[in-house]
């Protein structure tokens, strides 16, 4: 097989890798390849809840994700899509279970506010207005944003990937990348099992395999891919506007606006973290049980199917973007701790701008791989 020559090698066709490969070339960037071993959004992009929400805890996350909305809002029309992304704004009310969760959510709320985010501490008689069947028993009160809401994950990606092609990226699926070769301080050429290609620039993006992907040029990456399990069920008419959240119940639950089925999932510490996607029956037990509790009636619906995907996490729920020092064209966007998709756009818009070292629209210094070393950690307390 030839060796050919790319100016820059995206690895990982998922949200992130698209988004990157079309801003990269909005910018004039030419000769741009995006592998994967798998099909567009194959990974945990094509396996998320499709919530996306500016609820968050840490004002570096709350401009990820309200940009990135405000982006995904005006989707159809910025990439001249020719179907649509199914972007439906219906809300996430995130439930508070006791005072202490309470109080954090007076302060995300003004943390929000501040920032332009319209979410508002709402009482337990108006979040039982918002989604009539919530079993109110043993919450303290609420927070709502109507701005948050459900984003098609196949259809957003392929929106991205379209205008990139339109633009002239080219796409290796079915791909895989068996080595990365280094010289110095840079990475010159991408080892895949269709052949080599040199290249000036590497993009990380490979999501549950990010680390895998450092490993081959010698960067410890501090993260770790585990199992996150989701199920979805039966369809009925609309009864549930927003995506339910708790953090201390541990679910989130939300009717698709479309089809009317109801998807939902949970954390658990103790999943595996050794890329398994197996799905387990604990998962469909607990996931039951707190359903049943929180959302009774969806209790009494039957599940269709259940699947997993991989959560990349990094010790503070946060991403990593940039370069490590040292190495000066491997770029990492990587360590999304399960909220990939939807900061999709701004992930693209920051690595192009870093690429073409053009002006930051979001400063994320604070993100990079450093501040691990550093100690520079801001940990997101709104994770479940």
């Amino acid at each position: 097989m030839m060796t050919r020559i790319a100016d820059v090698v995206i690895i990982g066709a998922g949200i992130s890798g698209c988004s990157i490969a079309y801003h990269l070339a909005e910018k004039g960037v030419k000769n741009i390849v995006v592998i994967d071993k798998g099909y567009i959004a194959s990974g945990s992009t094509g396996r998320c809840g499709a919530g996306v929400r500016m609820q968050w805890g840490t004002e570096m996350n709350c401009r990820l994700a309200k940009q990135s909305i405000e982006f995904y809002e005006n989707a159809n029309e910025i990439l001249e899509y020719d179907r649509d992304v199914s972007f439906y704004q219906g809300g996430y009310l995130l439930l508070a279970s006791t005072d202490k969760e309470m109080e954090q959510f007076e302060k995300n709320v003004e943390l929000q506010n501040s920032l332009d985010i319209p979410s508002r501490i709402v009482s337990i008689e108006e979040a039982k207005e918002i989604v009539p069947h919530l079993n109110t028993d043993d919450i303290k009160g609420a927070a709502f944003c109507q701005k948050d809401g459900f984003l098609d994950p196949f259809l957003t990606t392929d929106a991205f990937y379209k205008a990139a092609k339109k633009r002239g990226v080219e796409f290796m699926t079915y791909t895989e990348v068996t080595g990365i070769k280094r010289e110095g301080h840079k990475v010159t050429e991408v080892m895949t099992t269709k052949g080599n290609i040199r290249t000036n620039t590497v993009v990380n993006a490979a999501g549950g395999y990010s680390k895998n992907i450092c490993d081959m040029v010698g960067i410890d990456l501090p993260v770790y891919s585990e199992r996150h399990q989701i199920l979805v069920t039966e369809p009925i008419e609309h009864v549930q506007g927003p995506m339910v959240m708790s953090f201390s119940k541990n679910i989130y639950c939300q009717q698709n606006p479309a089809k009317g089925t109801f998807i939902m999932g949970r954390g658990d510490d103790t999943e595996p973290r050794d890329l398994r996607i197996t799905s387990s029956w604990e998962f469909l037990e607990e996931m039951a049980k707190t359903v049943t509790a929180t959302l009774p009636p969806v209790g009494n619906l039957r599940v269709v199917r259940q699947w997993s995907g991989l959560y990349n996490m990094t010790p503070d729920k946060q991403p990593i973007y940039g370069l490590e020092e040292g190495l000066d064209n491997f770029y990492m966007a990587v360590g999304f701790s399960g909220h990939g998709f939807m900061f999709g756009p701004l992930t693209g818009i920051v690595i192009s701008e870093m690429i073409t070292k053009s002006e930051p629209t979001v400063d994320v210094s604070l993100l990079g791989i450093d501040r691990f070393e550093k100690g520079n950690l801001i940990l997101e307390p709104s994770v479940v």
